[in-house]
């Protein structure tokens, strides 16, 4: 269902393996391409080789009926009902982290771990988290949003663009994540590609300016005033850190504490703080900025679901902080609220 399906799968997989099995009793849902919900009793390991629903699965569903709460499992015999305590979506992309199943969440009466419906909603979207960033005073990169009507005329679209922005500038769809659909659009051509590539993913196109500095990204955690953790840097192989970057190109390096003054760190760290409570978050989010030569600190975007696989930056940041990867799964857990 998601353009992140495969890495939803594999931050899955981490967190069911380092669950403490002291403390929880931990059930696997998957849920396939199709949108099929299935209860998966195997290996983590099938979960990162995307074999998973080959398995031992059986079909699924979360009740959103409060007087009848819980997961209901298709057994041969019948429904079975498996109560529930705590539900934690590792789910990228469209449908995990839009607001959408926070919203099953909310209805089921279970406390879910993470951000509630609203911000879920506003962190996907980039233009709605551009407009909250512009009130909570922010500093960002000038941006203008297409709608898909407007995109069904590229031309008329670039020259716009054109008007607003030198050359090279970015293109992105509104909602997406993990940089899927971005480009880096040098000349007219290249920015006419990149409106069909990130129409295909989303109806809303942004254009941004580029923004000439370092990549930096800190992670926030809690309900009310977050923490904050140190902060890190990424240094992308590509000539910026998309898709390709991120999961596949080892040339990407991140450096955790990124090398800044403490003046430096302190008004990211603050500007993170001021990101996460303006869209009203909660649980967990990872803040990404730009830091240019003159010392000006922009924001880039938030992401209310972060990656936990063994490369993303929000559990390295926080095992920088002194945490292991079990302890931070109980703090996260101990937000969760419906």
């Amino acid at each position: 269902m998601s353009e992140e399906y495969d890495v939803s799968c594999v931050s899955a997989s981490y967190v069911a393996e380092e669950l403490d099995p002291s403390k929880y009793e931990v059930i696997k849902v998957g849920i396939t391409r199709e949108g099929e919900w299935k209860l998966f009793s195997g290996s983590t390991q099938e979960m990162r080789d995307h074999v998973w629903e080959q398995g031992d699965c059986v079909p699924c569903v979360l009740s959103p009926d409060r007087k009848n709460s819980g997961l209901w499992v298709d057994r041969e015999m019948g429904m079975e009902k498996i109560p529930v305590d705590i539900l934690f979506p590792v789910l990228h992309g469209a449908y995990g982290e839009d607001g959408c199943i926070q919203g099953l969440f909310r209805m089921s009466g279970i406390p879910f771990v993470g951000c509630s419906v609203a911000a879920s909603a506003l962190g996907m979207d980039k233009a709605l988290s551009k407009m909250v960033f512009d009130t909570a005073g922010l500093a960002q990169a000038k941006w203008v949003m297409f709608d898909d009507i407007t995109c069904e005329n590229p031309v008329d679209a670039a020259i716009r663009a054109e008007k607003e922005f030198p050359y090279p500038m970015f293109v992105k769809p509104a909602c997406t994540g993990s940089s899927i659909g971005i480009t880096k659009a040098h000349d007219r051509e290249e920015l006419l590609k990149a409106f069909e590539v990130a129409a295909k993913v989303d109806k809303k196109v942004l254009v941004e300016e580029t923004i000439v500095g370092r990549e930096l990204e800190c992670a926030a955690m809690g309900n009310g005033v977050p923490k904050i953790s140190c902060v890190g840097e990424v240094l992308s192989a590509g000539e910026f850190y998309d898709y390709e970057s991120k999961y596949f190109d080892e040339g990407s390096k991140t450096v955790i504490p990124a090398a800044l003054t403490q003046e430096e760190s302190d008004k990211i760290r603050a500007a993170a703080s001021n990101a996460y409570r303006a869209l009203g978050c909660r649980g967990l989010s990872r803040c990404d900025f730009f830091l240019t030569a003159d010392g000006t600190v922009y924001i880039n975007e938030i992401n209310t679901l972060p990656g936990f696989t063994q490369i993303s930056m929000f559990s390295k940041l926080w095992m920088a902080e002194g945490y292991t990867y079990s302890q931070l799964l109980d703090e996260l857990i101990g937000y969760a609220t419906c």
